[in-house]
């Protein structure tokens, strides 16, 4: 390892990521697990994001935001899960400071965008339910792109200064992170310095990153369900709830777990705990988003066996 003194500190050119085990059977078994779910979520979220392109009737506010949240999970998991699966097989498990930097910035930008896109997916049902005679006016395509890109550009500013304040703190010569990539709670863990300045900037980034959107997206379904209440037909009620059970799914498993994670002091996380945490929010969660809406949504099976060929969806 290339390391340079100065005033008692080490200028680390690459990082070591030690990842779940050193015992090479357990690695061999992570392998081809991490590798059935990447795959997976490659090719379900990929045939998502295919489906809604191909199919005139997918093209609607709430399958467009379904193929931005398909293309964040491919691009979120392809962030991070191609390096763990060299390293679970090969000896050299180093990654460089350009790399880690890399790694860990466009992770947060991604991270932070798909929290406020599931804020602005609680908003298309909230309308789509509560006022339904007026959705196609308050929910133009227009105003779609537009929240999107708002979602996109806030990550990308937060997140930016978020880097370059984790990043200019001064770090130690041991340069090994007990992670399985350059995620900031484990990177931080290195820094020559008192970490509770740093622990107070995640906590507010947490708050104001996380856990805001989330208490939009509480709000949102809070009036849902009270609308759903006011539904005389059980069918109707039924229906309706339906529409939101996915989403409610994919948000208690992504924000809740991030929160949970980037909210809690650095002293007293667990880095055994960060990994499992980050394994949920990161790669289980978006292998379970094409599970999640396509198996109980109706309309992607008809759009399925309309492009395949394969029989007639159920009417």
């Amino acid at each position: 390892m290339d390391d340079f003194s100065w005033d008692n500190h080490s200028f680390v050119s690459e990082f070591i990521l030690l990842g779940f085990s050193r015992d090479s059977r357990i690695n061999a078994i992570l392998f081809n697990i991490f590798l059935f779910l990447y795959l997976s979520t490659l090719v379900g979220n990929g045939l998502i994001v295919i489906l809604i392109h191909l199919d005139s009737h997918l093209h609607t506010p709430m399958y467009f935001l379904l193929s931005v949240l398909s293309m964040l999970d491919m691009s979120y998991v392809t962030i991070t899960v191609p390096q763990m699966l060299v390293h679970l097989v090969c000896q050299k498990k180093t990654i460089s400071y350009v790399g880690c930097v890399s790694q860990m910035y466009i992770f947060l930008v991604l991270g932070i965008t798909e929290g406020w896109l599931f804020f602005v997916m609680a908003y298309n049902r909230y309308v789509a339910i509560c006022y339904p005679l007026r959705y196609k006016v308050m929910i133009s395509p227009w105003l779609c792109g537009t929240m999107v890109v708002f979602c996109g550009l806030w990550g990308v500013s937060c997140f930016l200064v978020y880097t370059v304040f984790t990043m200019c703190l001064p770090y130690c010569g041991l340069n090994e992170i007990n992670h399985f990539f350059c995620e900031v709670p484990a990177v931080l863990k290195l820094v020559c310095a008192d970490t509770s300045l740093s622990d107070q900037v995640d906590f507010i980034l947490g708050f104001i990153l996380l856990l805001v959107p989330l208490s939009f997206i509480l709000s949102s379904y809070v009036c849902i369900f009270a609308t759903i209440l006011k539904i005389r037909s059980a069918q109707g009620g039924l229906k309706a709830f339906s529409t939101c059970a996915s989403h409610i799914t994919v948000v208690t498993m992504f924000c809740g777990l991030a929160m949970f994670m980037y909210m809690n002091p650095g002293a007293n996380a667990s880095p055994e705990r960060d990994k499992i945490l980050a394994l949920f929010y990161n790669v289980i969660s978006a292998f379970l988003n094409p599970i999640v809406y396509s198996l109980r949504n109706k309309d992607v099976k008809k759009a399925f066996l309309k492009v395949t060929g394969w029989g007639r969806a159920p009417e």
